[in-house]
């Protein structure tokens, strides 16, 4: 990857960003954002297939921080994270800090049912082996993944950045809505963030693609309601909240989902859906067969950058969720 041409900022003496193939436009909205060129570095395939790995400039001594989200073509990006971070490691870099903005595998956080793996486990463990001396990530799909690395972990959240967002539409008479019982600690934070009321799909899940709502839990009629999630697929989920809200009478639907995995039939259900807006940000990269009209694509680019530089720094990330369960 070529360096991206960028004015030169006292930050580049000593610290060194380096990209993937996961996410190349939020990594150059980084350095943008940090005014810290790209790290020339090849991260590309062998013949056979295998994924090659070269840093061509000097890190020795340096705070470098690696861009890859483990988005789909998940093995491919977490295999390319690994392979960097091991080669700088190699390399003598200072620290090496994984930028993970979505951190796959992390749906299977522990074991629901007989003889099934904890993958969200052996990942952190593969990305401490190949050699992160810190991970910085947002809206993990569950919070106890935190202590599944015995490495330090920054856990940031997308709150701020749908927060701004939503206060400069307007909305009145608001409600926030967690589609499932396990987000109510989320919702509460943006609930009380927009100055709105809270209310609970609660959804028994028929399978890892399908859910059947079962009951709602709040008074949502003749208000704005605004779903929040951390990540979309398949999108049954969420169409099928929304559908519930609508039901009972809400007079518009918004989403706020920070990770868009968006997998095949996704596109079509939120097409078909009675969401007004999903309001997604670009931790994962869509392309145009993802893509929407309902949808709107927020940066977390100025958030990740702020974090990056407070731990270049040693200064306190607290401050960027104060306020913020879970």
């Amino acid at each position: 990857m070529s360096p991206q041409a960028t004015r030169r900022h006292p930050l580049a003496s000593h610290l060194a960003i380096v990209g993937g193939n996961a996410n190349p436009a939020l990594t150059r909205a980084l350095c943008r954002e940090l005014k810290v060129p790209l790290t020339d570095s090849v991260v590309g395939r062998f013949s056979e297939g295998e994924i090659r790995v070269k840093i061509n400039e000097n890190v020795r001594g340096k705070d470098v921080f690696v861009i890859q989200p483990t988005c789909p073509p998940t093995n491919d990006n977490l295999m390319e994270l690994l392979i960097m971070l091991d080669a700088l490691r190699r390399a003598s870099a200072r620290r090496v800090t994984a930028v993970i903005p979505y951190y796959g595998y992390a749906r299977q956080d522990r074991k629901d049912q007989p003889r099934v793996p904890i993958t969200a486990k052996l990942v952190a463990n593969l990305i401490t082996t190949a050699g992160a001396d810190r991970v910085l990530t947002m809206d993990l799909h569950a919070g106890q993944i935190q202590g599944f690395f015995d490495i330090p972990l920054d856990h940031l959240y997308a709150v701020k950045v749908f927060e701004d967002y939503l206060k400069r539409k307007r909305l009145k008479s608001l409600v926030v809505v967690s589609p499932d019982a396990g987000g109510i600690k989320m919702a509460r934070a943006y609930a009380k963030r927009l100055g709105g009321d809270l209310a609970i799909v609660d959804k028994r899940r028929a399978s890892p693609e399908a859910t059947e709502v079962m009951h709602l839990l709040g008074e949502v009629k003749g208000r704005t309601c605004v779903l929040v999630d951390d990540l979309i697929a398949t999108g049954s989920s969420l169409v099928e909240a929304a559908a519930a809200v609508q039901g009972a009478g809400a007079t518009a639907v918004y989403a706020c989902v920070t990770h868009p995995v968006l997998t095949a039939p996704a596109r079509s259900r939120i097409a078909s859906s009675p969401l007004k807006e999903l309001i997604v940000t670009d931790t994962i990269p869509l392309d145009e067969r993802q893509r929407h009209p309902k949808m709107t694509v927020l940066s977390v680019a100025p958030l990740l950058s702020e974090a990056i530089q407070r731990i270049h720094y040693e200064q306190s990330i607290s401050v960027l969720f104060d306020d913020i369960p879970g």
